[in-house]
């Protein structure tokens, strides 16, 4: 490749893996943070008192109407006193449970009413309705929506770097300012984001797939 020079490139590796391995651990428990807190707002959303549904609806509103970037900001700015990453993971978390929970309110409301009317026959608690019967079926029916968002996840955690997180991105600019090898570092880290990111997308196509028959 002309005027691509490989010793940056294979100098930059080890920094551009570590990197990545800050942004592997902000998209897993980010996803985890999104996945469990999506659900919680998905069946608050269907509490009878108003008093739960309008202020969870509010909240929801306002994370999906501003941006992540201005989120991350916001947050590091009120809580100086957490790490960076920690922050990031967090607001990663808290951004994706606005969008999780609209897919988790629809697997549940794609669980047939009959399934309810059995439960209520039965006279089965709330608690063991939701444990039992809809649950297992509201979340697999969404499993490859949930894994689209983890991969949507993974392709925003540059934006950590503006909290100092130092993710991929991060080591990536650091290595080409030190060395003025911009090409190679961000080019180790575009091909890495693409070895991660791509089968994972096959991989929830083929899950997609499956689940629909």
């Amino acid at each position: 490749m002309n005027g691509f020079d490989w010793n940056a490139a294979r100098d930059a590796l080890p920094l551009v893996l570590e990197g990545f391995r800050v942004t592997l651990l902000a998209t897993v428990l980010g996803t985890l943070v999104a996945a469990v807190l999506g659900l919680a707002i998905a069946v608050a959303g269907r509490a009878p008192s108003r008093f739960v549904t309008v202020p969870v609806r509010v909240v929801m509103e306002f994370i999906r109407s501003t941006p992540l970037l201005v989120q991350l900001v916001g947050a590091a700015a009120l809580f100086t006193a957490v790490e960076p990453l920690t922050i990031g993971i967090v607001v990663l978390g808290v951004h994706y449970a606005a969008y999780t929970s609209e897919v988790y309110r629809a697997g549940i409301d794609g669980v047939p009413k009959g399934q309810w009317e059995a439960c209520r026959a039965l006279s089965l608690t709330p608690r063991r309705t939701w444990q039992a019967v809809i649950l297992p079926q509201a979340v697999r029916n969404v499993l490859p929506a949930l894994g689209n968002y983890a991969i949507s996840m993974f392709k925003e955690t540059p934006f950590l770097a503006v909290i100092t997180v130092q993710e991929m991105v991060f080591e990536a600019r650091k290595y080409g300012a030190d060395h003025f090898a911009y090409t190679e570092a961000f080019t180790l880290a575009g091909l890495v984001f693409l070895v991660a990111s791509y089968p994972t997308s096959l991989l929830m196509r083929k899950l997609e797939k499956r689940l629909g028959h």
